[in-house]
C-alpha cells in the first residue's frame, strides 16, 4: 500500500482504492475513508473522500485490499494469553513431546521451582486417555508441575505438586470438582475445576514486571490478527489495577470490556459500572459467573449422564437459589450478568435464573449473556431468546470439539450442541469470540469454522459437521463485529464503519466475501488501525 502526504483538510488521514465491506445496515460497501481523530469523517467513494485531503492529510492507497470492520473478540482470557505466551507450549502436541519440553525445562530451573505449561488435549492422543502423575514425576522429579488442559478446566500434575498441596488418594471432591483416580483409588494426577484451586493457589504469581510483559505481547497478538476490541471473561481486582495503570502510562490501547470475576464482584457494586475509560479503552460493567465446567473434562453440568461415563453428569455450582440471587444483585448494582454455562442442564439453570429476575425487575434493557451456550435442550432455545439473553458463543469450539463431543453427549443431544443457525432462527444475537487461550486466538479460524464447520488444519469433514448449523459469511462476520458489539452496549460507537463510530479496522490479505471458503482460515490481517491510529502493519 503506497503511503503520502498531502494538503490540510479536516482528515487526518483518508483511504482509498478499498474494498471495504462496511457491516451497515445501509451502504454495505465502500472504498474511501477518512478518520479525524478517533473516528470516521466519511466513509464512501474515493471521489467524496478527495474533499478530505488536506496539506497534513496522510493519503493511503488501499490497492484494492478488503477492509473490514476491526475484530471484537466476545470472549477470551486477556492476561491468560500473555501467561501462555511465557510458559510452555503445549497446544496440540502430542504427550511425548510435551514430556520432553518439561524434561528440557526441568534440566533448566533449580529443585522445587514450579513448572507451568498450557495445552494439552488428550483427544488427540493415541488411545484418547487422560496422562498420568507418574509420567510427569519421570520428567520432572524435582519440580512441582502443574500443565492446564487446552478447555482450563483440568490440569495434569505430578507427585510432587499434590504433595506440595496436601492432596491424597482419600482427599474428598469439593463441590463443582473432581480429583480423577484410577480403578485402585489411587490419584492420577488429573483434576478438574474447583478442586484444582489447592494447587493453583500455590503457583507464585508473575511479578510485575514479567505481568506487564505478558499483557503487552497478548495486547500485540492481537493486533496481528486485526482484534482492536476484546472481551476480558473474568478478571480480578489485582489485574484491573495493573491494566488501569498500563492505560495511563499509555503502554495500553486496545478496548478492553472487563468481566469482573464473582470472587470480587461486591467490590465493585460499591463504585457501580464504569464505561469509555481512558478515552473509550475500558469498560467495567460486567460480572462473570461460572456454572460448571468443560465438555472435554466431562465436567460441563449435564441433565443426564455422560453418554461415555455412565452415573456421571457433571459438576455444578450452584443452587438455584443461590444463583437467582447472584443475578439479582449484580442487576440491581447496574451490571450486566454474564455466565460461563456449558452443559445443558447448567444452561438450563442459567435461563431459570435469569427468568426469575426478569420477571422482578422494571422493564429494560439489560443483554445478560451466556458464555459459551455450547448444549443446550431443545426446549430451551426459544425460552432464552424471549428473555432477551444472549449467546456469546465460540465457533471453533465446535470444530476443536467434533473428535469428542459425540461420543460425550450421544446422537440425540447433539441436535442441540454448537447450534448457530438454531440460536439465530430463534431470535437471538450471537457474540463470537475465541476463548483464548482456550484455542488460538486467530479471528479467521472463527470465521472459517462458522462457514464450513470443519477443522482448520484438515477441512474435515468434507461437506463440515452437522452443516445445517453452518452461518453465511456475512452472519459470521456480524458475530464478530456490529453483534459482537452490541453484547457489550457498543452498537452506537462501532461494530460496523460509519461516520461517528470509532475509525477501529483491518486491511486484509483476501477479499473475505468472495474467496474460496478454504482460503478463509489462511486469511491475515496487512494493517490494524486502532482510533483512526496504525497499530499493526504487515512487514
Amino acid at each position: 500500500m503506497a503511503v503520502c502526504s498531502e494538503g490540510a483538510g479536516s482528515a487526518d488521514a483518508v483511504y482509498v482504492n478499498g474494498n471495504i465491506y462496511t457491516m451497515a445496515e445501509r451502504d454495505f460497501h465502500a472504498t474511501a475513508m477518512a478518520t479525524a481523530g478517533q473516528t470516521l469523517a466519511y466513509v464512501g467513494d474515493d471521489d467524496g473522500a478527495r474533499a478530505y485531503i488536506g496539506q497534513r492529510t496522510r493519503v493511503v492507497d488501499l490497492e484494492g485490499r478488503t477492509v473490514i470492520p476491526g475484530i471484537i473478540e466476545s470472549h477470551l482470557h486477556f492476561d491468560g494469553i500473555g501467561a501462555m505466551l511465557l510458559d510452555l507450549d503445549a497446544f496440540w502436541k502430542s504427550k511425548e513431546d510435551i514430556l520432553a519440553l518439561v524434561k528440557a525445562e526441568a534440566e533448566r530451573r533449580v529443585p522445587g521451582e514450579w513448572i507451568t505449561g498450557r495445552g494439552w488435549n488428550q483427544q488427540i492422543w493415541p488411545g484418547e486417555q487422560f496422562p498420568t502423575r507418574e509420567e510427569l514425576d519421570a520428567a520432572a522429579p524435582d519440580n512441582p508441575v502443574v500443565l492446564t488442559r487446552t478447555c482450563g478446566h483440568m490440569i495434569w500434575v505430578n507427585s510432587l505438586a499434590l504433595t506440595l498441596a496436601g492432596i491424597a488418594n482419600d482427599t474428598e471432591d469439593p463441590v463443582g470438582g473432581e480429583y480423577l483416580r484410577t480403578d485402585a483409588g489411587e490419584l492420577l494426577g488429573v483434576i478438574t475445576d474447583t478442586a484444582m484451586q489447592l494447587v493453583t493457589g500455590l503457583i507464585p504469581p508473575l511479578s510485575g514486571a514479567r505481568t506487564k510483559e505478558a499483557i503487552g505481547l497478548a495486547q500485540a497478538l492481537l493486533f496481528s490478527h486485526g482484534v482492536t476490541s476484546a472481551v476480558d471473561a473474568g478478571t480480578d481486582a489485582e489485574t484491573l489495577h495493573l491494566l488501569r495503570a498500563l492505560y495511563e502510562a499509555g503502554d495500553l490501547s486496545i478496548r478492553l470490556y472487563e468481566m469482573v470475576g464473582a470472587d470480587d464482584a461486591e467490590a465493585f457494586y460499591q463504585t457501580g459500572p464504569q464505561s469509555g475509560l481512558y478515552d473509550g479503552r475500558l469498560d467495567i460493567r460486567c460480572v462473570k459467573f461460572m456454572n460448571d465446567g468443560s465438555l472435554g473434562a466431562r465436567s460441563a453440568w449435564m441433565l443426564a449422564d455422560y453418554s461415555d461415563r455412565g452415573g456421571h453428569v457433571g459438576n455444578g455450582r450452584y443452587t438455584d437459589d443461590a444463583l437467582h440471587a447472584l443475578f439479582e444483585a449484580a442487576t440491581a448494582a447496574g451490571f450486566q450478568v454474564a455466565t460461563h454455562s456449558i452443559g445443558d442442564a447448567a444452561n438450563r439453570q442459567t435461563i431459570d435464573a435469569w427468568e426469575r429476575v426478569h420477571a422482578a425487575v422494571p422493564a429494560g434493557d439489560y443483554r445478560p449473556r451466556i458464555e459459551h451456550f455450547q448444549i443446550v435442550a431443545l426446549d430451551d432455545f426459544q425460552r432464552m431468546a424471549d428473555l432477551g439473553m444472549l449467546a456469546s458463543m465460540q465457533f471453533v469450539h465446535a470444530t476443536s470439539d467434533l473428535n469428542m463431543a459425540e461420543d460425550r453427549i450421544g446422537g440425540e443431544r447433539i441436535r442441540g450442541a454448537y447450534a448457530w443457525r438454531r440460536a439465530l432462527n430463534a431470535g437471538t444475537v450471537i457474540a463470537n469470540g475465541s476463548d483464548a487461550p482456550v484455542e488460538q486466538v486467530n479471528p479467521f479460524h472463527g470465521l472459517y469454522a462458522a462457514v464450513a464447520r470443519a477443522t482448520t488444519n484438515e477441512g474435515l469433514p468434507r461437506g463440515g459437521w452437522y452443516p445445517a448449523e453452518a452461518l453465511t459469511r456475512y452472519e459470521a462476520l456480524r458475530a464478530f463485529t456490529l453483534d459482537a458489539a452490541y453484547a457489550q452496549f457498543a452498537e452506537v460507537c462501532k461494530g460496523s464503519l460509519e461516520v461517528g463510530k470509532y475509525a477501529d479496522f483491518v486491511v486484509l490479505d483476501t477479499d473475505y466475501m468472495t474467496c474460496a471458503v478454504e482460503e478463509i482460515k489462511d486469511m491475515r490481517a496487512v494493517m490494524t488501525v486502532l482510533g483512526g491510529g496504525i497499530v499493526f502493519i504487515q512487514t
